[in-house]
């Protein structure tokens, strides 16, 4: 989750291009560098580390130019050095990106056939010589972007600029955000309304696979298919230190849009994208081959991450897993396995009921672990080894983003432990690694089926008891379903094991009664699907999450067909979240409720 940022400007741009990466720091802190255009030359300046390296290397080497880019990185293709710190420039072009792009060994592979080689480690210089390859051909600067976007596969955020047009930058997004600045003589590019706020109000935002040609009189802006497209300027009541909703109705909303780009976020932390091995960076005080087991305690949603990651434990790694949710845990005093693994996951890392967990395991000589967004939190504090999932502020209180970075910080770790007890083959991890790096384009495809979600949404609206059922990894991600519906809409929903359906459920089952099953094509899916059936034969109205190859075996009776795209069963528990948490949130915004506050609830729930 790197920053980026840009400027066309009629007042020289270095300065103000390292103000505005320091509201962006919070996406990334490894590296930081800028470069402008003055007299037909790209010029940049990079620093390792914080931005206050970089300031400082400005200062004594300052960059003249009224034009230029910026970044602020998180590492995730090579190493936080100054080498593969952006922009990242060839003789013709500058480039920043924030993003993964997943087939650049590929791009490498081709242009090498043309002698261009790389000097870095990095996937963002596939790019920067791609467009260097396109311009060379003789293609105009829009048209050698067009070109290279087409060839790109991943989720990315883009800004271009160009040794022969000092009036010239080219922006693009998919799957990561974009805004664009409107000013007086001036046009500004940044990762969110926080960057640009000093600058400017008047901001539009980029949609997924937009891109754009800024200039000093504005900004033409084309969709993923080349054509002009307008997006409304809105005026920004953002400040400098505000959290902002972009173009977004409610925070939850932006929280959801924002997985792609979280997702990879947190993959650059625990995976090395150049050896495809997971690369776990916490000094651990304790050797996943010696566990005797794992012990995993949390709450609501964080719960239910914890499910999902037990058969991945018990599957991949063959470590022996219980779970319990923490306020009946700490209650409990259950007897704990010397030699164990204790592992509280919580999104504020101050959950009481956790966090008495955590005590009560700590107390018993348990290693103790803990998975959270804020790792100054007290359950931080108070862990032996944090494992964070760098998801970002998330200001809605039914988490979105928070949850699928749970998951893919715990696949990561799950693998860790896969290979540690030597239950998993180099090239089995590289099989997995590959499905976890194929997560944020997946992700991206799958925000696609809002529109169909949003008309499913309007008469599941008129419910009042809704069924949600899965089997294997996807019977957590029916509760979560469940537990999305019920916090935000207020209708009353239930999360069930599929094959838990004729002992009880299925009597429920009638004309009025939605039943949504979650089941992507794996080794269980036909059992989930003669599940279906059973309600179908009752007449409960269907609606089934899958993909493609599951949608070719269904029957009859299904009133609705959720498409995702088709992934690895490992990271599929992850995908099939998505439009779970879209059809909950259309849900609530047809009834009315407040969506980001539902009743009741609060964000972070520190008393018993």
């Amino acid at each position: 989750m790197c920053g980026i940022v840009g400027i066309v400007g009629n007042q020289p741009v270095a300065e103000r291009l390292v103000d505005a990466l320091k509201r962006l720091e919070y996406r990334g802190y490894d590296s930081a560098g800028v470069a402008t255009l003055a007299e037909g030359d790209i010029a940049r300046r990079r620093a390792e580390g914080k931005l206050g390296n970089l300031a400082q290397k400005l200062a004594a080497e300052p960059l003249a130019g009224t034009i230029g880019i910026g970044h602020t990185r998180w590492a995730t293709h090579g190493a936080p050095t100054e080498l593969n710190a952006h922009p990242h420039t060839t003789d013709r072009v500058g480039v920043v990106h924030n993003g993964i792009i997943e087939n650049y060994r590929d791009m490498l592979i081709d242009l090498a056939k043309d002698g261009y080689q790389p000097t870095t480690q990095t996937d963002t210089e596939a790019v920067a010589l791609w467009v260097s390859r396109e311009l060379a051909r003789g293609a105009q600067p829009e048209q050698a972007v067009s070109n290279t976007l087409k060839k790109l596969r991943g989720a990315f955020a883009l800004a271009f600029m160009f040794r022969d047009d000092e009036g010239l930058l080219i922006a693009a997004r998919h799957g990561a955000p974009l805004a664009i600045g409107y000013g007086n003589g001036e046009m500004y590019l940044g990762s969110d309304a926080m960057a640009l706020a000093p600058f400017t109000s008047r901001l539009s935002y980029l949609e997924d696979g937009d891109w754009a040609v800024i200039t000093h009189t504005g900004a033409t802006i084309r969709d993923a298919k080349d054509a002009i497209v307008e997006r409304d300027v809105q005026i920004s009541q953002t400040s400098a230190l505000m959290v902002d909703k972009g173009n977004h109705r409610h925070f939850m909303a932006k929280e959801i849009y924002e997985q792609p780009e979280t997702i990879g976020h947190t993959l650059s932390h625990y995976v090395d994208m150049g050896t495809e091995q997971v690369s776990v960076r916490e000094q651990m005080p304790f050797d996943f081959a010696d566990l005797s087991r794992l012990t995993i305690s949390a709450c609501g949603t964080a719960f239910l991450a914890g499910a999902v990651a037990k058969y991945w434990f018990e599957r991949y790694a063959r470590l022996p897993v219980d779970i319990d949710v923490a306020s009946e845990f700490r209650y409990r005093e259950p007897p704990l396995e010397k030699n164990g693994l204790s592992l509280f996951i919580s999104q504020s890392g101050e959950t009481a009921d956790t966090l008495a967990a955590l005590r009560y395991c700590a107390s018993q000589g348990q290693h103790v672990a803990s998975l959270v967004n804020t790792v100054e939190s007290t359950i931080a504090r108070e862990s032996h080894v944090v494992f964070p999932i760098l998801c970002g502020p998330e200001i809605g209180v039914a988490s979105t983003k928070a949850l699928t970075a749970q998951l893919t910080a715990l696949a990561s770790l799950a693998i860790a432990a896969g290979r540690a007890r030597g239950v998993l083959s180099a090239e089995q991890e590289t099989e997995l690694v590959r499905a976890l790096i194929s997560l944020p384009t997946a992700v991206s495809e799958a925000l696609g089926t809002e529109d169909q979600i949003m008309d499913i949404a309007k008469r599941l609206s008129k419910a009042k008891d809704v069924l949600y059922l899965g089997r294997g990894p996807m019977f957590p991600i029916a509760m979560e379903g469940a537990l999305k519906l019920k916090e935000i809409s207020y209708i009353h929903a239930e999360g069930y094991a599929a094959g838990e359906l004729k002992h009880g459920p299925i009597a429920l089952v009638d004309e009025a009664m939605p039943v949504i099953v979650v089941a992507p094509s794996d080794e269980l899916v036909d059992k989930t699907l003669s599940n279906m059936q059973e309600v179908a034969a009752r007449g409960g109205k269907i609606i089934l999450i899958t993909d493609p190859e599951g949608a070719q075996t269904v029957g009859q009776g299904v009133a609705d067909v959720i498409l995702i795209p088709h992934v690895s069963s490992f990271v599929a528990p992850i995908l099939a979240t998505i439009p779970v948490q879209l059809l909950a949130y259309h849900t609530a915004v047809f009834m009315g409720t407040d969506v980001d506050q539902p009743r009741n609830l609060a964000k972070s729930v520190t008393v018993e």
